[in-house]
């Protein structure tokens, strides 16, 4: 008669059917989920079109480079414009702030020149000392339209026409524009040591003015000199920098080698620890309660005080203290409740810990994996980057009608420069021109550059989902031949890490393209929903902003939920190869059987991993500070030189947590792997010498399971103990 088998009727949702001969991945495997590998396919040939029709249509030199009011690039070689790098606009007060002035579209005249102003002058000033010396009008020419040339022309007609601006500000390029050459002294802005200036219309205007037209560029113009320094001090001290990631990677990899031994000491100390703070806290609490009780004015109770917005009011009452106590007596109840009853699910999370170590110790080169998916990674950065930029300077040049008039009809209107002087438009808006704005156009491609933006945006984040899941599906495929083999590490497959590559990209692209997709939609809409609260940040609806507020919260969530659900999704589809909608069943329901497991492994997983971070961090910012701040006198002669020690630190503290960020997550996959493989082998074995377990000894120990060898393997002892 047939042994029953020990695994529920219904396994992963459907009548279980055991295989005799499972011994971890399965390598017989056919395609999964051939539609959507064959939609992604697609999808990346038509990315790779709509990239090559953006480098047709766009010139990133429109989006780098400053444009003047005739749509030519400053310091475009092989044009008038070579030599004449700068933008320079004619009535910088006509513009209401920096990003205006940045997106071209300052209602004023914009001019290419080589040079900014340096010093103050008017058209009205020049004109005056024209008679007197010529070197006035040679300096003033140069701001002027090219090839004006009559500087006794009546000023009315030249500012109508706009041939020179009215007014020259000293000024200083950055990102090769004029701006006002701000200077804070004392406390007091100036331009030039001069607080105001003439705007050659007959009025006198404050410097006030000229930094509300250029909102922040003054700060801005500090950050640059502060960029350079920064600059400088990554010029000298580079080297160090990478000595100290390097640091960071060995630390890393000792700790994550050590924690097989260190896993359970660390665990039991911080919860010891906890315990212990609590305890502290009640006894603290009890003491502050017994020397207040018999003060006066101390028993008055709470609601007898009402609210007060000094804190320190409600320290002097006994019933605070006494309130104090209770809460933190509960929550150290509740601890060792929770010790109590889940202290062998505690062991079990300290054993896959520690077995995790050991995986990562024979299989080294999954350690070395992220550095793959970080190259995949960075290439879909930049190509995504790089198409945005092209389709973003997709189009012809765009002239429209810029009058200083308010009331004129015909402004913002799309106007020809070549026909505009025999239009109506100056007789009715005097003084109005025909000047570049922007570029674009009218056809269909130019119609939809918004949507084809939407579309990059989508499959971007489509292709980086994808990397990520690739890199989740090998690691758990290297991780579950290390699992699965009876014998470790002799039945350890070679070159795992290899082959469960070669097995995810060759079989299962489809279903981990399925997974990413669902994932980049949600963070697609995420995205959708950021850009609308902020561009209803102003609005007065509160309706509108909680509604928002609430679907943000809600997508969140899903994303979260989505990011857990594939993971595990793509280890079983590591493991037995199916399809990514019977892997996620079939994870989810496993997971559900064991909830409170998943529970305590994630936090014990969490916890450890988020201290070693903050311990490996910590510790090699702790030696990055001695050193940078000379404190360390063996090598304090090698020391660069720095404008701000602070540069490399941080550069240090944060790479070093982006290392151990990146061997962590490896031991999270490797853990999270184990974890179900072990669920898996308790409902699919039962010890016996058919179905033996692949658990290590120690799980077996805690769980007081047993592997029973074969029958002749026991005759063979039995004969040998006779001898």
């Amino acid at each position: 008669m047939a042994r029953k088998s020990a695994v529920p009727p219904s396994y992963y949702g459907e009548p279980h059917k055991f295989d005799p001969t499972f011994r971890g991945p399965v390598h017989k495997r056919g395609c999964t989920d051939v539609l959507c590998c064959v939609i992604f396919v697609i999808v990346i040939l038509g990315y790779i079109a709509l990239g090559a029709v953006a480098w047709m249509h766009g010139d990133p030199r429109k989006v780098v480079y400053p444009t003047d009011s005739y749509g030519q690039f400053c310091g475009q070689q092989g044009t008038p414009n070579a030599n004449k790098a700068i933008l320079f606009y004619f009535n910088i007060l006509h513009c209401a702030n920096p990003a205006v002035l940045i997106n071209l579209q300052c209602p004023t005249t914009q001019l290419c020149v080589s040079k900014c102003p340096d010093r103050f002058a008017t058209y009205l000033d020049m004109q005056y000392n024209y008679s007197r010396n010529r070197s006035y009008w040679e300096y003033y020419r140069q701001f002027c339209k090219p090839g004006f040339d009559n500087p006794k022309k009546s000023v009315a007609q030249v500012l109508r026409d706009e041939d020179c601006p009215s007014m020259l500000v000293p000024s200083r390029p950055f990102l090769q524009r004029c701006f006002p050459d701000f200077i804070t002294r004392n406390g007091t802005l100036t331009v030039a040591n001069k607080t105001d200036f003439k705007d050659g219309l007959g009025k006198t205007r404050s410097v006030v003015d000229l930094r509300d037209a250029a909102n922040g560029i003054a700060s801005l113009l500090d950050a640059k000199e502060v960029g350079t320094k920064i600059f400088e001090d990554y010029a000298s001290s580079w080297y160090w920098i990478l000595i100290g990631l390097v640091i960071t990677m060995v630390i890393s990899l000792l700790f994550i080698l050590l924690l097989r031994f260190t896993a359970g000491v660390l665990l039991w100390c911080v919860i010891f620890g906890v315990i212990a703070a609590v305890g502290y806290g009640i006894w603290h609490c009890y003491w502050e309660y017994v020397t207040l009780r018999g003060k006066p004015n101390a028993d008055v109770t709470i609601s007898d005080i009402g609210f007060q917005t000094d804190f320190r009011v409600y320290l002097q009452l006994s019933q605070t203290w006494l309130i104090f106590m209770i809460s933190l007596a509960v929550i150290e109840a509740v601890i060792i409740m929770m010790l109590i009853f889940l202290r062998r699910r505690v062991r079990i999370a300290i054993a896959l810990l520690k077995e995790g170590s050991k995986a990562v110790s024979y299989i080294m080169s999954t350690l070395f994996y992220p550095i793959i998916t970080f190259l995949l990674l960075a290439l879909c950065i930049a190509y995504w980057a790089v198409t945005a930029i092209f389709l973003a300077s997709s189009g012809d040049a765009v002239y429209k009608v810029m009058s200083t008039q308010p009331n004129c009809k015909y402004t913002n209107i799309t106007c020809n420069p070549e026909t505009f002087s025999q239009s109506n438009v100056s007789q009715v808006c005097p003084g109005s021109q025909c000047t570049f704005a922007f570029y674009g156009g009218e056809s269909v491609y130019h119609r939809y550059i918004f949507v084809l933006q939407l579309c990059n945006l989508l499959v971007f984040l489509w292709l980086v989902n994808f990397i990520i899941a690739l890199g989740q599906c090998t690691l758990a495929g290297a991780f579950a031949s290390y699992y699965w083999a009876l014998k470790k590490p002799a039945d350890i497959p070679a070159c795992p890490l290899a082959a469960s590559f070669s097995r995810a990209l060759r079989y299962h692209t489809g279903s981990l393209a399925f997974g990413a997709l669902i994932l980049s939609i949600v963070q697609f809409f995420r995205i959708v929903l950021e850009y609308l609260d902020h561009k209803l940040k102003g609005a007065h609806n509160a309706f509108v902003r909680f509604l928002l507020c609430c679907m943000k919260c809600c997508f969140w969530c899903l994303e979260r939920f989505i990011k857990f659900m594939n993971r595990n999704a793509y280890i079983m589809i590591a493991i037995y190869g199916k399809n990514f909608c019977a892997s996620a069943r079939d994870a989810f329901f496993l997971l559900m059987r064991n909830v409170v497991r998943v529970a305590v492994l994630d936090k014990v997983t969490d916890f450890l991993l988020f201290l070693g971070k903050l311990l490996i961090s910590g510790s090699v910012g702790v030696l990055a500070f001695f050193f940078f701040t000379r404190k360390i006198p063996v090598i304090q002669e090698e020391v660069p030189s720095l404008n701000y020690y602070w540069v490399p630190l941080l550069t240090v503290i944060f790479g070093s947590y982006l290392v151990a960020h990146g061997f962590f997550n490896v031991y999270a996959m490797c853990v999270d792997t184990l974890f179900l493989c072990f669920l898996v082998d308790l409902e699919k074995n039962d010890g016996s010498a058919a179905r033996p377990y692949f658990m290590s000894s120690t799980l077996r120990a805690i769980l007081n399971k047993k592997n029973h060898r074969r029958a002749p393997e026991r005759k063979r002892a039995r004969v040998g103990r006779r001898k």
